[in-house]
């Protein structure tokens, strides 16, 4: 009997978590690519990089994968392959942790499927069951061209990574189809699959055994799992929500100056850039359940613990870079989002260089 579950979404341009973008950041660094020019062209600064909170829509982390392109593609021909074996389980949060508790891979998958706003994915998995395969279809049509081979190999290598954690074991395909032609890096992919894929094909797949699907996972835990898709729907509400009108706010919020360290802009100025009233402004963050306060502490907080970690200015200094009028008004926020003075923040991440 043939089943067939569609993804949950009907495009990659979902908001998403920050944790992608850390890990591509986190991996070229190793190669000695600087956060700044990974970061560059995405109102994004290192800071907001460990926010586990942080948000940000699917085309800022277009850009970042595009700047990883740029910077290491010509030395790292298997890019795709290997960050995408760097998404492990614990990369996707509360996402991960409902994969990981689910009874069994088939019910993962399906919650995977479902859920999958809460991934990073650019390609489109369909889930096909029949009597004697597993397919997953993966669908890379609407993906940038310039990007897309790359992306085919990161998605489909985090997949078998992620379900290979779930099973505690190698997932054992029997096929591998790519629609793009032989890489020179072939031999790297086929260590992700562990078959001989075929390249040239009409569509990007893999396949496993039916009968994997219905065996136990070795972390099964059905109180943990009601939990996890509980947490899950309220975040993906809450995603929704920082989406669209309060995304071009923050983006606006981040100054564009060469030193990235200039006053956020005024309700006033960031609502004229909008071609809106600054009333108009306020109603439609409010129905998306932010407001220009609230995101304006966002950014402050990220620039502040920026030009406290990465450069010798003041106290008083970084006070008036960020529009505050007085220091002490300064001290008195940041003790808010942090829970230390600028000083004691400040000596905290000097002490472990």
């Amino acid at each position: 009997m043939r089943r067939v579950v569609d993804p949950g979404i009907r495009d990659w341009d979902f908001p998403r978590g920050i944790a992608s973008v850390a890990l591509m950041v986190g991996y070229a660094g190793e190669y000695g690519v600087p956060a700044a020019r990974m970061l560059a062209g995405t109102g994004l600064i290192e800071p907001m990089l460990h926010d586990p909170d942080g948000q940000i829509d699917a085309t800022t982390e277009l850009a970042v994968i595009r700047n990883l392109v740029g910077e290491l593609a010509e030395r790292r021909p298997a890019l795709g392959v290997e960050i995408g074996r760097r998404y492990r389980i614990t990369t996707f949060g509360i996402f991960g942790f409902a994969c990981v508790s689910s009874p069994t891979l088939s019910e993962a998958i399906a919650f995977a499927l479902r859920y999958l706003d809460l991934s990073f994915t650019f390609c489109l998995p369909v889930a096909e069951w029949s009597d004697g395969e597993f397919v997953a279809w993966v669908h890379d049509e609407s993906v940038p061209a310039d990007v897309r081979r790359l992306l085919v190999e990161r998605d489909v290598t985090a997949m078998n990574q992620v379900m290979s954690d779930l099973l505690g074991r190698p997932l054992p395909l029997t096929r591998a189809e790519f629609a793009f032609d032989e890489p020179a890096h072939a031999d790297r992919i086929a260590e992700v699959t562990g078959i001989t894929p075929r390249f040239g094909m009409p569509h990007n797949l893999f396949a496993i055994d039916p009968a994997i699907l219905d065996q136990p996972l070795p972390q099964a835990n059905e109180h943990t799992w009601a939990m996890c898709l509980s947490q899950c729907r309220d975040l993906v509400d809450r995603r929704r929500a920082r989406t669209g009108i309060a995304a071009e706010v923050r983006k606006l919020l981040v100054p564009g100056d060469a030193d990235g360290f200039a006053a956020p802009a005024g309700i006033d100025s960031v609502a004229s850039d909008l071609n809106m009233s600054t009333r108009t402004l306020r109603r439609h963050l409010d129905a998306a359940g932010t407001s220009y306060r609230a995101l304006l502490d966002e950014v402050r907080r990220a620039l502040a613990e920026e030009m406290l970690t990465a450069t010798p200015l003041s106290v008083s200094d970084v006070a008036i870079r960020l529009g505050y009028a007085e220091s002490s008004t300064f001290i008195y926020a940041f003790k808010r989002w942090t829970g230390a003075t600028p000083a004691a923040y400040r000596r905290a991440r000097a002490s472990r260089r």
